[in-house]
């Protein structure tokens, strides 16, 4: 999909930021989102404060954002495996669409027990 196409793509449809992040890294989502044929676009949100600097956020159509997080998702999965943060032997678990998702300490995929994983105990919330 090209930037021409998301363009025409959400001109008269409904969209919602899903990121917020610096110039490059928005435009370098955007390009991503294009690669795998979700239409998106980079809008510069007005902020009032003088101290503010200037955000930028990646407005998809709700129905693409769970398709964005999991690009996210796997975007960030792909950087710790390339820095070799992930422990030799170990898979990296995707968080489930539905459902739970695994506690980063344990990997348990249950509902947590007043903000805590209710396996380990890791507070979550």
């Amino acid at each position: 999909m090209t930037p021409h196409d998301a363009e025409k793509a959400l001109v008269d449809a409904e969209v919602v930021p899903c990121v917020e992040a610096s110039l490059a890294d928005a435009r370098r989502l955007v390009e991503a989102c294009l690669a795998e044929g979700v239409p998106a676009l980079v809008h510069r949100e007005a902020c009032s404060k003088p101290s503010c600097s200037p955000k930028f956020q990646v407005l998809v159509r709700p129905e693409d954002a769970p398709r964005v997080a999991g690009l996210l998702q796997q975007r960030w999965l792909d950087t710790l495996q390339r820095e070799g943060l992930v422990p030799e032997g170990q898979l990296m678990r995707a968080v489930p669409e539905e459902g739970e998702p695994p506690c980063p300490a344990c990997g348990t995929a249950a509902p947590l027990v007043r903000g805590a994983c209710s396996d380990c105990g890791l507070q979550l919330e």
